[in-house]
């Protein structure tokens, strides 16, 4: 069956246009994985597994079908049986309950108007806590129905009738998770400051923290700020992954797992960071070591690169590359995350060398699906793949084509020494002014006062009435 859905129109034209397809099956099972998540998530990935992995498009496209009846978004049900139909014309979910979707939009036209309605008439009696409430009930109607930008524009209005701090936060924070469902990263980006400058009671803080870093983290990771993502990741509290609804929020359901927050973290911090910093604020971080023992292959990896075993880094990601590509959110993003991993195992490799052979480079980190990494065309993908390194000004090496070997750039040892010679004459020339200017100072006996309830310093007569700043210099 997988081989005929991968042949079907739909994954025909995704093979024409280049887009992604994940032909190997990935190690998570999807009934349990997909367990993980509710809500507008989970139809979400569903379908993000659907558009890309012909071995798991019509088992993902049978649980979110039936799954969208029971959703106010009959555009979404639209869309998920129009993809079946695509796949497999025969399937009986592929017919679309045209009755039902016609219901549902009326069913919705019917709720918005009834919490319009009501919202007029809190208006007029100028209640503030009713007007707040009934705003936020007519955005959380259109957010259900996929009408983002009505959702934005209702949770907005909210604000002028917040009466208290805690209001304030709970409004930002639907209107955060507004933004991540739409996508809107900048957006997202933008609320997470503004929820971090708020005024929190203590409780609340700790309550607020964790979902503010992580949703920051992945916004960050939406706009390819890996450096970011990986800081904002590092920070969220291990409360997290127990945490209870925030705003009617649960977070670690409707948005991202704990084990998504090890992985996101993990590979942003690779990419990112050096070996000493991936020591001292990844594996020696207490609270993200909570998250890394939910997926070990992460913690692995980073535990590798930083031993210097890039090869063992590499292939333990690699062995996880179709369950990535998979996630909805990491998915778009990991072949370059993949690839700067991969540029800054080479460079890491190549430090402690004046010079190393392509061929051992070629050797040490194979490509892809390549079946001899020894081979003359696996010399020749890495010489190319290093001319690009340099030509990026990521790697400050030169290439002896002739002789096969990548080489580091000659070190001009004499101007390093002139450089420090330098340094120590400047340093020499500073303290050499102290000791004149003290001794200029006790000549003409003058006397320092302190900082405020502190003790002044006479000089007079060749004493020195506070602490000894040196040997003075005899005159010339």
């Amino acid at each position: 069956m997988a081989a005929s859905v991968e042949q079907s129109p739909y994954f025909a034209d995704r093979i024409k246009r280049g887009d992604p397809v994940v032909r190997d099956l990935p190690k998570f099972d999807l009934d349990s994985y997909i367990a993980n998540y509710e809500g507008q998530t989970r139809l979400a990935r569903l379908r993000y597994i659907a558009c890309l992995c012909p071995q798991l498009s019509l088992e993902a496209l049978h649980i979110a079908i039936p799954e969208a009846t029971t959703s106010k978004n009959p555009a979404l049900y639209e869309d998920l049986t129009a993809l079946l139909h695509e796949l497999n014309p025969k399937d009986s979910l592929a017919t679309p309950d045209l009755e039902w979707i016609e219901r549902r939009k009326k069913e919705n036209q019917r709720e918005t108007e009834r919490l319009e309605q009501e919202l007029r008439g809190y208006k007029n009696n100028l209640i503030k806590e009713s007007i707040r409430m009934g705003q936020e009930d007519l955005a959380s109607h259109f957010l259900a129905t996929a009408d983002f930008d009505n959702a934005q524009k209702a949770f907005q209005r909210m604000r002028e009738y917040c009466t208290t701090p805690k209001h304030v936060a709970e409004m930002t924070i639907k209107l955060m998770y507004a933004s991540l469902i739409s996508g809107s990263w900048l957006m997202v980006q933008s609320h997470c400051h503004k929820a971090r400058v708020l005024s929190f009671k203590p409780e609340d803080k700790a309550k607020f923290d964790p979902a503010i870093e992580a949703c920051s983290g992945l916004a960050s990771l939406g706009v390819e700020e890996y450096g970011s993502a990986a800081k904002s990741f590092l920070r969220v509290h291990p409360s997290y992954i127990t945490a209870e609804p925030i705003s009617n929020i649960t977070f670690q359901k409707q948005i991202m797992t704990g084990n998504d927050i090890a992985v996101y973290g993990g590979l942003t911090a690779l990419a990112s960071m050096d070996r000493e910093q991936l020591r001292s604020q990844v594996l020696e971080n207490a609270d993200f070591r909570t998250f890394l023992e939910l997926e070990p292959h992460i913690r692995r990896a980073i535990s590798n690169f930083c031993e210097a075993k890039y090869t063992a880094c590499l292939e333990a990601l690699e062995a996880y590359r179709s369950d990535y590509l998979l996630d909805i959110y990491l998915g778009p993003r990991l072949n370059d995350l993949y690839s700067k991993i991969r540029s800054k195992s080479i460079i890491q490799y190549f430090v402690p060398f004046s010079h190393v052979r392509i061929v051992d480079l070629a050797a040490a980190f194979p490509l892809r699906g390549q079946r001899a990494p020894t081979g003359p065309a696996a010399t020749r993908a890495m010489e190319e793949e290093l001319v690009d390194m340099i030509h990026s000004g990521s790697l400050e090496a030169r290439i002896d084509v002739v002789d096969g070997l990548l080489l580091a750039p000659p070190r001009d040892t004499r101007a390093e020494t002139q450089e420090s010679v330098l340094e120590t004459a400047a340093e020499v020339e500073h303290a050499l002014r102290l000791k004149l200017h003290r001794l200029n100072m006790q000549q003409a006996g003058l006397e320092l006062a302190n900082a405020k309830g502190g003790k002044g310093m006479k000089m007079s007569s060749g004493t020195f009435d506070g602490p000894d700043l040196g040997t003075p210099m005899s005159n010339a």
